[in-house]
């Protein structure tokens, strides 16, 4: 997932003011600055009313700022229309979700390769790409299931393979291990590192779980709309042998289940 940009995304004096009836305004975001380079693993945490949410929105194209820029893969998205900020979230961005939002009448196939249907891939790309991101998550055995078939923390596998479909310029994930126990959740950021590792996909987690953000290479903590601090995740910091061995475990763990 190399490109010719050396940051995957670039926000610039970033605001966002709700307005709340006739006097009241809400200053979600008071001037968030960020760039996170292409390849990079990064994680977003804070107290509830801190911005989260607002900040996940914007980076997914799915709200517009008040004033400032969101750049992705070069593109200031903030100035796009309607219908060409649709066909970018499409193309350019990898959502997953702490509910999956799978399509449980589907099969596990068919969820993945649903986002690239969209955008128009051929058949014989779609599903040389499919296999190729079952082997990675660990279900090629279950490629013809339905959701309602599997644990909470195979839809997430599912869910992950989806993100991954398009190649595209990033991947946001909302609280990935929210909906589940502690060792599936700490299987599901395992795989969110060997992700990172080997596709070099660049990965923006907005979590709770401290543990998941200690696997980023960045932990950003937002408080009162602004970034008040940054830190270094622990986990990612080990050596890449290391990170392997994590990670290696995880899916084999899951693989003899």
């Amino acid at each position: 997932m190399n490109r010719t940009n050396e940051f995957a995304i670039e926000l610039v004096d970033l605001k966002k003011i709700f307005v709340m009836g006739k006097m009241v305004k809400v200053h979600a975001l008071r001037g968030v600055n960020l760039k996170v380079r292409d390849g990079e693993m990064v994680s977003i945490i804070g107290p509830s009313g801190s911005g989260k949410s607002t900040l996940l929105n914007l980076l997914g194209a799915l709200d517009r700022p008040t004033s400032g820029k969101i750049i992705i893969d070069g593109i200031n998205i903030a100035g796009l229309k309607d219908d060409a900020l649709s066909r970018f979230r499409n193309r350019k961005i990898g959502f997953i979700f702490q509910s999956y939002n799978l399509i449980n009448r589907s099969t596990v196939t068919k969820n993945i390769e649903l986002p690239a249907i969209i955008r128009g891939i051929p058949r014989t790309i779609r599903r040389r790409r499919v296999n190729e991101l079952l082997d990675l998550v660990g279900l090629r055995g279950k490629a013809n299931r339905k959701p309602t078939e599997l644990s909470g923390g195979e839809q997430q596998r599912v869910a992950i393979a989806r993100a991954l479909i398009n190649e595209p310029a990033f991947i946001l994930a909302d609280e990935p291990t929210g909906n589940l126990d502690s060792n599936t959740g700490q299987e599901i950021g395992n795989l969110l590192l060997r992700v990172n590792e080997e596709r070099k996909a660049t990965i923006a987690i907005v979590t709770h779980n401290i543990e998941l953000a200690e696997t980023t290479e960045r932990i950003l903590h937002l408080r009162d709309g602004i970034v008040e601090k940054e830190t270094s995740g622990l986990v990612f910091h080990k050596t890449s042998a290391e990170k392997n061995r994590i990670s290696n475990k995880s899916i084999n763990a899951y693989r003899e289940k």
